[in-house]
């Protein structure tokens, strides 16, 4: 039971870093700061394809020395030490490729959770308005698939990069020293190849983009599908979710196929440049030998040269294919980051010290959209301690108003104190720590019994996750189950019963302790047995605490201190029970709607006049 003395519980969690900031900065720069907290790393890795590089560009010149020095005057002794070190140099270069591909790929993969833990605490921001309007599986491939080519860009673009700069530029240098005509050829060919490649990246960035907005479609569709499994075979549509799925899978595959178009032209332009390259040098250089001017060791050093110069050409076509797919996710990632939380704490904002309860709305007006206002001009004021019911028709705004509260959704218009307090003015971590709110549609997360207790406090000992039970007459079930506390309850409580998980929610409020109680038709999805039970916990619940609660059934808010009526104009009727059945307006209709169907009210036209109304 709430104790006004004393200060709800803390939980253990400790406050993530500030993300890096996204308004107003590129990309690129975005991108470059996350490699800021591994940048040891970052150096090892291109430390080491700096070596790699210098070793790749050694060995033609090794070689046309041999060729030219050693093997025509058979100096045995030297030339085998240079095959020697030679064998060397590659067995390092073997050593350093280890390094490059594990560490580096462990740097991908640091720089992904990173950026995957500043996306998930920016989400855990955002208000219930932007959920109203994303579908989970949108934000699941946000959050998994498209950050997954992230690991791969973030190792391999810097490091390519760096190392085709490194071998183009020795490579020319090398080639400009063995025979200049030939390296004016090849230079003059180059601008070419970087002409098509930027082209042909354009085309990549957007049909990657378009293949992760339908990879995001499908998991969209696949998740309601899969989590509306139920309501599915009930309506027997099984044929009409597979042809839903069946559509999406087309958008995806035509997207895939598209990209794969580009990639395919990509790929093919590039292997012809690279290729004709070879015929190039095969062809000037043999001209040139067979002129004398040119021998044999130049004609082949230079061949080996070429490759160098080739192999980071292609280093650049993958780079470039892994750009696209890798900031198309990055885009989207920032796309999100970018989505202001709506709810924020003002700047003299602070946190709540001891709460009495004291709730007033002074002329309140919100609406979901623009179109269509759901309160206006609303004033309530409600006691602490007080037991106050909200009921009406359905669309009225009773659920609304509740949810003002903990600042879920934000007012347009007027104020909400507590205590005398705006609660804009609280911390939205104490206003929400100092409000427990239980539900119709009750959520469990797929875990134990003990774990979803818990969770109204993170630090609960097992004496107190067992006296909550026992608070919300829960305990002696969960004792008769094989594993007891670590029973299992399935994907949102999908092995328990309604009454089950409606106790075990009620359980996790009474570790949770707050000072205000929101029960928004907490029982209405009962039987009629199991709502008597539920009753009891919910009583001893409200006991000593500020209560709003939404109900239909209106036997359940009979001994409300204070019962308000409200409908899409607003505040109606306010009183007990007693007076509002002797004002005989609005409440009284309604309660003779739902208790005098047997014995002749609704002939004398009271269900009539509430539909007119």
């Amino acid at each position: 039971m709430y104790d006004p003395g004393k200060p709800p519980e803390e939980d253990s969690l400790t406050p993530v870093s500030a993300p890096v900031p996204f308004a107003a900065r590129s990309k690129l720069s975005i991108f470059a700061e996350y490699y800021k907290p591994h940048l040891r790393l970052f150096l090892l890795d291109m430390g080491c394809a700096f070596l790699i590089s210098l070793i790749d560009l050694g060995f033609p010149i090794i070689s046309r020395y041999s060729l030219q020095e050693l093997i025509p005057n058979k100096a045995w002794g030297a030339f085998i030490l240079l095959v020697g070190l030679s064998a060397s140099g590659f067995a390092l270069r073997g050593g350093l490729h280890y390094i490059v591909t594990y560490w580096g790929h462990v740097l991908g993969v640091k720089m992904e959770a990173d950026i995957r833990k500043d996306l998930f605490v920016h989400l855990q921001k955002l208000s219930f308005r932007f959920y109203d309007q994303t579908r989970t599986g949108h934000l699941m491939s946000r959050v998994v698939s498209d950050l997954f080519e992230v690991v791969e860009l973030a190792h391999h673009g810097p490091e390519d990069l760096f190392i085709s700069f490194v071998t183009l530029v020795g490579a020319f240098i090398a080639m400009t020293l063995i025979w200049w005509p030939l390296a004016l050829v090849l230079a003059v060919f180059v601008p070419f190849v970087i002409i098509f490649t930027v082209r042909r990246r354009k085309a990549l960035s957007h049909a990657s983009t378009e293949v992760k907005k339908k990879t995001a479609g499908i998991n969209a569709n696949l998740e309601s599908s899969i989590s509306g499994v139920r309501l599915t075979k009930a309506f027997a549509n099984e044929d009409y979710e597979v042809e839903k799925f069946l559509e999406g899978n087309r958008l995806y595959r035509e997207a895939r196929s598209s990209y794969y178009r580009s990639m395919g032209v990509f790929h093919g332009g590039m292997e012809f440049a690279t290729s004709i390259l070879n015929v190039i040098v095969i062809g000037l250089g043999g001209y040139f030998v067979m002129r004398g001017s040119m021998d044999y060791g130049d004609l082949i050093a230079f061949t080996l040269y070429v490759a160098a110069f080739l192999q980071p050409i292609k280093r650049l076509v993958s780079f470039f294919e892994q750009y696209s797919v890798g900031m198309a996710g990055f885009e989207r990632f920032i796309e999100l980051m970018r989505v202001e939380p709506e709810i924020v704490d003002r700047p003299q904002a602070a946190d709540l010290g001891l709460v009495k309860g004291d709730l007033a709305f002074k002329d309140v007006s919100f609406s979901y959209n623009s179109s269509v206002a759901v309160l206006e001009h609303l004033d309530l004021e409600i006691r602490a301690g007080e037991k106050v019911a909200i009921v009406g028709p359905s669309g009225g705004g009773k659920t609304t108003l509740c949810m003002l509260i903990p600042r879920f959704y934000e007012i347009e218009a007027g104020s909400i104190t507590l205590d005398g307090v705006d609660i804009r003015d609280i911390t939205l971590s104490s206003l929400r720590e100092n409000i427990g709110i239980v539900q119709q549609d009750v959520f469990l997360f797929a875990d134990t019994i003990r774990e979803n207790i818990r969770y109204g406090m993170l630090g609960a000992t097992e004496e107190q996750i067992i006296q909550a039970a026992k608070q919300a007459n829960i305990h002696d079930f969960i004792i008769s189950l094989p594993e007891g506390y670590d029973t299992f309850v399935g994907e949102r409580g999908v092995l328990l019963s309604g009454g089950q998980k409606q106790r075990i929610s009620i359980a996790r409020i009474f570790l949770k302790n707050p000072p205000i109680l929101i029960l928004d038709e907490a029982t209405s999805a009962l039987d009629t047995a199991t709502e008597l039970a539920i009753q009891r916990s919910l009583e001893e619940l409200m006991r000593g605490r500020t209560s709003l609660v939404i109900a239909h059934r209106l036997s359940t808010i009979r001994d409300a201190d204070e019962i308000v009526y409200i409908d899409d104009e607003g505040i109606r009727e306010r009183g007990t029970h007693a007076e509002l059945l002797a004002l005989n307006g609005y409440y009284a209709e309604l309660y003779e709607a739902q208790f005098g169907m047997l014995g002749g009210p609704l002939v004398d036209g009271i269900l009539p006049r509430m539909i007119l109304r």
